[in-house]
């Protein structure tokens, strides 16, 4: 079926569906990944994106019900430049086609995805429309100029949890509506316990934490500080989650008020959250960071680790007060900010991915670094 893409800057490709009819919105992007599709449009980062992969085939494998970082499909759509709609995987359950039509989600195929991704580059990620049902270039640009930008936008209400839930064996346990959101949350047992706010967290860092040994309870990303400080956990995860960080100041503002309570990791949007908490500022990327081979340098060992990552904002280093904070982290790409910690306080954080659904292993280790400084917080305050 005939389909057009329109950006905002009037530039237009045509295309066709391959899940049927229908139109769509949000801030065109490119990924780099080779594999990993349904991790990728699964991912809470990515609401209000229409994700472009640069890997040319995309669909051999089909999609199975393990392989998903949430509970639905969170890209607006998918384009690809050739799909294939006969998978071979003895993990398949279903063609890529049938699981974005039973989810009202646009595939797009037969699309020049190099020339996409080139002009992305050169002119940044902006608004796009996709549609099969207006075909007029004119038409669909201004439609695709009026759609809502993500600068300013407040997506994380948008994917977060409404419910705390445990996470438990790899599975979501819902709390009872009358359960008290204090120490009593924890199931007895050993291992630390992790309060995980929810920003769009995804399923596999929830499967890391498990493995290195914590107890965790998700709660929504509007939580209060002092229910998180009375569920007394041992440390407190911030997760990653989608869009512009500025918007998002109650998280900002329960982040503060937890700095000198117990240990504090996070990733991606995490990170960000923690840099506005501690007077920084952020900015929008030109195009982003969304790929599983993103080159990240440690500063404290001078190695070299492949990243997954997906983010379009980011930290200004210069902006964080040098006597309280130290990069730890850059990416190779472009030296922008990739990690840091706090000089006085158990607080870490990093840009990227390390649950590395999908994406390279290299930075697991970083789940076990937060357990060990649950362990060993230092002298930090209890107020």
């Amino acid at each position: 079926m005939k389909a057009l893409l329109a950006l905002e800057d009037g530039r237009t490709f045509p295309c066709r569906s391959f899940t049927g009819s229908g139109e769509a919105f949000g801030e065109a992007v490119f990924n780099t990944s080779m594999t990993g599709y349904q991790e990728i449009l699964t991912d809470p980062s990515y609401r209000g994106q229409i994700v472009t992969m640069t890997y040319p085939l995309i669909g051999n494998y089909g999609v199975n019900a393990e392989d998903v970082e949430s509970d639905r499909i969170q890209a607006s759509a998918f384009i690809v430049r050739e799909y294939q709609p006969y998978p071979s995987n003895f993990r398949s359950v279903q063609p890529l086609a049938g699981y974005l039509k039973a989810q009202g989600v646009l595939g797009i195929e037969d699309l020049d995805t190099r020339a996409l991704t080139r002009h992305i580059r050169s002119a940044g990620a902006m608004q796009a429309a996709i549609s099969t049902e207006d075909l007029n270039p004119d038409s669909l640009v201004e439609k695709a100029r009026n759609a809502p930008s993500l600068v300013g936008r407040d997506l994380v209400q948008t994917v977060t949890t409404i419910s705390p839930y445990r996470w438990r064996q790899g599975k979501a346990e819902i709390l009872p509506s009358d359960q008290r959101l204090d120490e009593t949350i924890w199931l007895k047992g050993a291992g630390c316990r992790v309060a995980a706010m929810d920003f769009g967290i995804k399923y596999n860092i929830l499967r890391c934490l498990e493995s290195a040994g914590c107890r965790i309870v998700v709660v929504p990303a509007k939580t209060p500080a002092e229910t998180i400080r009375a569920m007394a956990p041992d440390g407190v995860f911030l997760s990653n989650g989608p869009g512009d960080p500025s918007p998002v100041t109650y998280a900002v503002e329960t982040i503060r008020s937890l700095m000198e309570f117990r240990p504090i990791f996070g990733i991606c949007l995490g990170i960000q959250l923690i840099g506005l908490a501690l007077g920084g500022k952020t900015f929008k990327l030109k195009f982003g960071h969304r790929g599983g081979n993103q080159p990240v340098k440690d500063l404290d060992s001078g190695k070299v680790e492949i990243t997954s990552q997906n983010h379009g904002f980011a930290v200004d280093i210069n902006s964080l007060n040098p006597g309280e904070v130290r990069a730890t982290h850059i990416n190779l790409n472009d030296n922008t900010l990739e990690g840091f910690r706090h000089l006085k306080l158990p607080v870490m954080a990093v840009q990227y991915h390390p649950e590395a659904s999908p994406g390279p292993h290299d930075s697991l280790h970083l789940f076990d670094q937060f357990v060990s400084m649950m362990k060993h917080p230092s002298s930090i305050s209890r107020r």
